[in-house]
């Protein structure tokens, strides 16, 4: 198997040597060589900066076997191929005389010189493939929300938020307007094109926009953004979190994500004849979604604190339907200025889940419903919040799973997702996933105590 970043005679390709040079001048002295584990956790293996071009020529091996759903012992060996196109300089281990950088990674399973099955990156590249088969090309953008919280004494996260603000509030209310300046200042350092940034509806809730991209770069995006806010927090003294719903009966952090499919004419989402300006493609994109969604939802929502933010009354979306306005609905399609900028809003997912598996189930079940010439629903425009139940059941509409174990059950029945994941990653992920609901609920929580211990 031919090397493409690799030119013929072994040496370096062209963009491989532009990082080499790049690295010897701006007096990096370390890389961080980044993959991520199956539940998203960000990893890597640092080496001395001169060891760059044998990275890229030979690659750099490490024990498969420590990490998260990877492989058992006696198949444990496995070697990082960095992307060149990723390369970025580490804002925060910037010194006048040194510098730090980081190169995404694709993991190689070294007894096949194949790609990795369990590699969650490979994961997303297989569905960019299957829609290059089908003539398109994926662009996503997501919006991941985070809370700040002021540390302890220890150094130890806290709950308590460090401002009162509320959704686009300014200063004295919203007391992270630095930090937020900071942040957008490191992602910019790291090529990210930032679009906005403001505080979001809770105290302590923010969130910052980054632009459109193809979906393994906007993948890659996610995995950098919640490394760099957490690390320019950190020097303000404050943690940053990503957990869904870090505090009870206010609203959690979303990763609402924007999607559309181009071809060489252009976005295939966008009809100027179709309602609401959407092509028949479109819709059938949405309804292979909702078509999968609770299935979906595992992957999108992994947590069991996923589903303390899925609830009624919180503005996360929890009934399956779709609409042009409504922000109760699963899915919307937002107003668009210009016809390329046509695309579909899944707003149920959160910045918990591992992007590439996220984009690639949300990919596939769209794609789906592609070749299944799938129809939608007419679209809900009005506040599902608002309806009973009857009301819910003539319009058709049902709710996605409550908890992570009835979508973890959803999963293993649905083998458009269980297709998209792969039989390896599947099967890592579904006995992690299980494992998390059956330790959760045999806990005994606060609230029980509180609510039984004196009163039985």
């Amino acid at each position: 198997m031919t090397d493409k970043n690799v030119e013929p005679d072994g040496g370096l390709s062209t963009k491989e040597q532009e990082v080499v040079d790049k690295i010897e001048e701006e007096g990096v002295d370390f890389l961080r060589l980044q993959f991520t584990d199956i539940l998203g956790t960000v990893k890597n293996v640092s080496v001395p900066a001169r060891q760059a071009e044998k990275a890229f020529t030979e690659g750099i091996y490490f024990d498969g076997s420590s990490i998260e759903g990877f492989v058992r012992i006696q198949e444990s060996d496995m070697r990082l191929k960095p992307d060149p196109d990723t390369f970025a300089i580490l804002p925060w281990r910037q010194k006048e005389d040194s510098a730090a950088a980081r190169l995404i990674c694709d993991v190689i399973d070294t007894s096949t010189g194949e790609p990795f099955e369990g590699d969650p990156r490979y994961v997303l590249k297989q569905a960019l493939k299957r829609a290059e088969e089908m003539g398109y090309t994926v662009n996503a953008a997501p919006e991941p929300e985070f809370f700040l919280f002021e540390e302890d004494e220890d150094g130890r996260a806290t709950t308590k938020t460090n401002d009162a603000g509320g959704y686009f509030d300014l200063a004295p209310k919203d007391l992270a307007q630095d930090v937020r300046r900071d942040i957008i200042y490191g992602l910019e350092s790291m090529g990210f094109e930032v679009e906005a940034s403001h505080h979001e509806v809770a105290q302590g809730q923010h969130e910052i926009n980054f632009t459109y991209d193809d979906a393994l770069s906007t993948a890659d995006n996610v995995g950098t953004f919640r490394t760099v806010v957490r690390a320019i927090a950190a020097q303000h003294d404050l943690h940053a979190t990503f957990m869904p719903k870090p505090i009870a009966r206010i609203n959690g952090s979303g990763m609402h994500t924007h999607m559309s499919l181009f071809d060489e004419d252009g976005n295939v989402f966008h009809d100027d004849d179709g309602q609401f300006n959407l092509s028949e493609t479109a819709r059938s994109f949405i309804a292979g979604i909702l078509e999968h969604a609770p299935a979906i939802t595992a992957v999108t929502n992994p947590t069991v604190n996923s589903y303390k933010r899925l609830v009624p009354g919180y503005e996360a979306p929890v009934y399956v339907a779709w609409s042009d306005r409504n922000r109760s609905a699963l899915i919307r399609k937002p107003a668009a200025r210009v016809p390329a900028a046509s695309r579909v809003e899944a707003r149920f997912p959160d910045p918990s889940c591992n992007p590439y598996l996220a984009f690639a189930a949300l990919i596939n079940a769209g794609l789906d419903g592609i070749e299944q010439g799938l129809d939608c629903d007419d679209p809900i425009r009005e506040n599902i919040y608002d309806f009973d139940e009857a009301k819910r059941e003539e319009y058709g509409i049902t709710t996605l799973p409550s908890n992570l174990g009835e979508a973890i059950d959803a999963l293993e029945e649905d083998e458009v997702v269980l297709d998209a994941l792969g039989e390896h990653i599947a099967e890592k992920f579904i006995e992690a996933k299980t494992h998390e609901f059956s330790e959760y609920i045999v806990e005994v929580s606060q609230w029980e105590l509180d609510q039984y211990l004196e009163t039985f």
